[in-house]
């Protein structure tokens, strides 16, 4: 159950109290979750985009890795008032990391690949994009695997000396083998093996909110299988583009990607030893 105190929230990230109440948790910073409350039926909109509230007033959104310093919150409450607010989102600076010795094929792949990674790129999408109206990540996550944190969330990838896009997950050192978990309840979206990401497995939590599990050495769920927190659902691997075993375990809302470590702050109830 959502059972934050939001008011205190609320005067934290200094919010004024409205005549319809509407209040926040977590801190707006670039790669966060953050969770709201108001009076079910209150339409909101996060910078342009239709948030969805559920029956009991709550709504989740992102902030991705490059959310420029200003967010907008629009809310229209059943009584007919609105709000309009402009808030600081804090920027982060993020590291870089190089990696070295990947097959050249992995770090620049070859045109008769590109289709292939074009359509899976289109697979992965289409797995985070659902509305689940569940909300399962309120009940809290677990890690999915525990281990040396090897990759932030952020950092700028060098792969053989050549630029590549961020990272977008973080990576936790465990040998072939380790039992992988899922981090909360929820619903199989994909469970395949990619290309770059090898294979791979994502779980919608609902309100948009999905995890990613990469790189793994097998997978023990099919898709459209419904899951329960803490079913192991693979095996910690080194397939695609990887210099060692590791699992790449990533959180989105939607299309944005967030920081799990940020999230797990949010909404954990186990952290990672290592």
């Amino acid at each position: 159950m959502f059972a934050f105190p939001f008011l205190f929230f609320l005067v934290a990230l200094g919010l004024p109290v409205f005549a319809s109440e509407l209040s926040l948790q977590g801190n707006l910073e670039q790669g966060a979750l953050i969770l709201g409350k108001v009076d079910p039926g209150t339409h909101i909109i996060v910078n342009g985009r239709r948030v969805h509230v559920d029956d009991t007033g709550v709504f989740l959104f992102g902030l991705g890795r490059d959310h420029p310093q200003t967010l907008i919150l629009e809310a229209r409450f059943t009584d007919g008032s609105t709000v309009r607010q402009e808030k600081m989102v804090r920027q982060r600076q993020y590291e870089e990391q190089y990696i070295d010795g990947l097959p050249d094929k992995l770090v620049t792949p070859p045109i008769e690949l590109r289709d292939r990674i074009s359509r899976e790129a289109s697979d992965v999408l289409k797995a985070r994009s659902h509305l689940t109206l569940i909300p399962h990540v309120q009940d809290g996550l677990i890690w999915p695997v525990k281990g040396p944190i090897t990759g932030v969330y952020g950092s700028r990838r060098i792969l053989n000396g050549k630029p590549r896009t961020p990272h977008y997950g973080i990576d936790i050192a465990a040998p072939p083998g380790t039992p992988v978990k899922a981090m909360s309840n929820g619903i199989i979206r994909l469970a395949s093996e990619l290309y770059l990401s090898g294979k791979t497995i994502i779980i919608d939590h609902g309100h948009g909110i999905s995890s990613s599990y990469l790189h793994m050495q097998s997978i023990a769920v099919e898709t459209n299988n419904d899951i329960g927190r803490g079913r192991v659902i693979g095996r910690v691997g080194e397939t695609g583009r990887t210099t060692g075993p590791h699992l790449d375990w990533r959180i989105n809302w939607f299309d944005i990607r967030l920081d799990p470590q940020l999230v797990e702050r949010l909404l954990g109830l186990e952290s990672n030893k290592h």
